[in-house]
């Protein structure tokens, strides 16, 4: 039983270890409106991670407690344009730039 218990007590310590956050620098010309993150094995996208902020040009958002994984990002720019990427690495101690290319391109493959 005290072994069951100290491996359960290290997978939560491990799991815990390998959260870290990552920051989202938007270096496009549009503010981004609503941000939704979720795991590439999940169905649907949960919360705007913006709530009722906005990303706006030039500033960083940090996403904190995030799991190295890969992650599908959908983000909802001030003209009402979706982009939907998928796959997004998010490891500790990065930080994942939106550009103009980013959005534009984006965009013109999700319609």
């Amino acid at each position: 039983m005290k072994r069951w218990i100290m491996a359960a007590a290290l997978a939560a310590t491990a799991s815990t270890a390998l959260a870290a956050n990552f920051v989202i620098s938007n270096e496009s010309r549009w503010d981004i409106h609503r941000l939704y993150v979720s795991s590439t094995d999940s169905r649907g996208w949960g919360e705007d991670q913006l709530e009722d902020d906005i990303l706006a040009s030039g500033q960083t958002l940090t996403l904190r407690g995030v799991r190295c994984d890969s992650y599908d990002v959908k983000m909802v720019d001030e003209d009402g344009d979706v982009c939907e990427l998928r796959g997004v690495d998010m490891c500790g101690g990065q930080e994942w730039t939106i550009t103009n290319e980013t959005l534009v391109n984006c965009i013109a493959a999700s319609q």
